[in-house]
């Protein structure tokens, strides 16, 4: 028998800051991006009751971990549940199982820090989001702590949503955040473009985008879901996360193929080769960047390592048994 941890939301949600997710998960691109290997989700969907079951999953041996997320959506109580496996690189046993809906926000949005860090030009000091949500606010705290920004714009349609999450992130950030009643007001002189929505259509134009603007997308894990115009897609750097994913779920991307502005080829680099220094990424101050967030394994494993770590350190958790294979599986 193996002993492995088994920590509830309540166990690990205070066990981190952004910057600390930020800072293993950039650690975790670099691995990724030196060979380390990760493979976009797995999505099954179901017809009735309508509902997703994902899985998807990464081994990064400097960390000494190995997991992903399982995951279901919708289906009969529609609601989510988001199971966490955590595995040794070394030895292959178990290490965990975490409870991992209340990380994901941070984890994802710290993949979005890190291609901020990338990407962004080194001067940006205005940001628009595009969302009102976890995943917005999960994005925006920890893109605020790669870059100095001295104005935040927030456009969602609902005007009381995006009212709510400028006056939580005015107090949180010494940035003067502001909600605005359009996303071409929340453009409007932008260094750093967050999208951050469900939905299936283009949430900004392109033509409100300006040299120089770096836009990361984050609700684009679907054929159909196409937060982007296809002429921005066109003419930007594009970086994913993977990018064996752009030509699998990455709406906007498969969008401009379709359209026929872009080929396969387009995709300049994922974002651990730019983190490990294999891309240059940005190479001007007028290029326009983007990075398209599907959700990996990379930021999953590497947030679900440091939360194990930390909850170990302070004792919280319960120890379950994992019988291996050598003992349990014997077909009698």
């Amino acid at each position: 028998m193996t002993d492995a941890l088994f920590l509830t939301s309540a166990e690990v949600d205070d066990l981190a800051e952004p910057a600390d997710y930020v800072a293993v998960v950039r650690d975790a691109y670099r691995q990724i991006g030196e060979g380390a290997p990760a493979e976009p989700r797995t999505k099954l969907l179901n017809r009735e009751p309508p509902g997703m079951f994902t899985t998807y999953a990464a081994v990064l041996p400097e960390t000494g971990a190995m997991g992903g997320y399982s995951y279901s959506a919708g289906f009969g109580a529609e609601d989510a549940w988001f199971m966490t496996p955590l595995f040794d690189a070394d030895s292959g046993e178990p290490l965990a199982l975490l409870d991992g809906a209340s990380m994901n926000p941070f984890k994802t949005g710290a993949a979005g820090a890190v291609a901020v860090d990338a990407l962004a030009r080194p001067d940006a000091t205005e940001i628009a989001v595009i969302g009102s949500g976890a995943q917005a606010r999960g994005q925006l705290a920890t893109t605020a702590t790669v870059r100095e920004f001295e104005a935040v714009r927030v456009f969602s349609p609902t005007a009381e949503h995006r009212e709510a999450f400028a006056d939580e992130f005015d107090d949180r950030l010494d940035a003067d955040v502001s909600p605005v009643a359009s996303a071409s007001d929340a453009l409007a002189g932008a260094d750093v473009v967050i999208t951050a929505t469900t939905a299936s259509d283009p949430v900004i134009d392109d033509a409100d985008v300006e040299p120089g603007t770096h836009v990361t997308a984050m609700g684009q894990y679907h054929p159909e879901k196409n937060e982007l115009p296809p002429e921005l897609v066109a003419r930007a750097t594009y970086v994913p996360d993977i990018r064996a994913r752009a030509t699998q779920d990455a709406g906007s991307f498969l969008a401009a193929v379709e359209a026929g502005l872009i080929d396969e080829d387009h995709v300049a680099a994922d974002l651990g080769e730019v983190v490990a220094g294999e891309h240059p990424g940005r190479t001007s101050e007028e290029e326009v960047t983007v990075f398209d967030s599907g959700g990996t394994g990379i930021e999953t494993v590497a947030a679900a390592h440091m939360l194990y770590e930390r909850a170990s350190e302070k004792g919280r958790g319960q120890t379950i048994d994992f019988a291996p294979a050598s003992e349990a599986l014997t077909g009698e």
